[in-house]
């Protein structure tokens, strides 16, 4: 019977909203607690992001398409081809890239994803021509790593134990980074264009 009401006032006690369940919450912010080595680790990766992309020297503003002047360009495409599709997402056109390079692994993938290449490939490759220029190997001093310039590059080992050197991996890596973050690759694109991280 006492250990009833103990736990019935232990329940009231500890009850969101209490005082001492925001007790609890503090003691788990205290230096040393899981809570607060997590919010650390992000805070330490926000500050190298925000680091690398002051880095960043824009040599000049890019130039936009209209999307009449990519139709003209691409006869046989849609008129949405370079279009928002009303969604405030620019779409950028690209043609498929030279079989056996990094940038056809990705093209080839894109689809596993969910992706349509024809739609989403461009602004993949926008994206990933700034971040590493597709390469494997590309290092930025925040130690970001790989194509899809992973920060940590260690992250990529969800993807395969060879993250190091397969561009494959990294890509698959990637892929699905951006999917579960921004949805798609033209999303990522455009928040990339904003912030020069993503």
């Amino acid at each position: 019977m006492i250990a009833v009401i103990g736990v019935a006032i232990g329940v009231k006690v500890l009850a969101p909203g209490s005082s001492a369940f925001s007790a609890v919450r503090a003691i788990e912010m205290v230096p040393g607690s899981r809570t607060m080595a997590t919010l650390e680790a992000e805070r330490t990766q926000l500050v190298a992001m925000t680091t690398a992309a002051r880095t960043l020297t824009v040599v000049a503003k890019p130039k936009l398409a209209k999307p009449a002047e990519v139709a003209a360009a691409n006869p046989g495409t849609t008129a949405s081809t370079g279009s928002s599709g009303g969604s405030g997402i620019i779409y950028v056109t690209s043609t498929p890239p030279d079989p056996g390079s990094a940038q056809s692994i990705a093209y080839n993938m894109l689809a596993s994803f969910g992706f349509s290449p024809t739609t989403f490939f461009g602004c993949l490759k926008d994206m990933w021509d700034r971040e590493s220029g597709w390469r494997y190997d590309a290092e930025n001093p925040s130690g970001a790593y790989g194509i899809p310039q992973a920060l940590p590059g260690s992250k990529m080992a969800s993807a395969g134990a060879d993250w190091q050197t397969n561009p494959a991996t990294q890509i698959k890596w990637g892929l699905g980074y951006i999917k579960a973050i921004y949805g798609d690759p033209c999303k990522a694109w455009a928040f990339w264009q904003v912030n020069h991280y993503y």
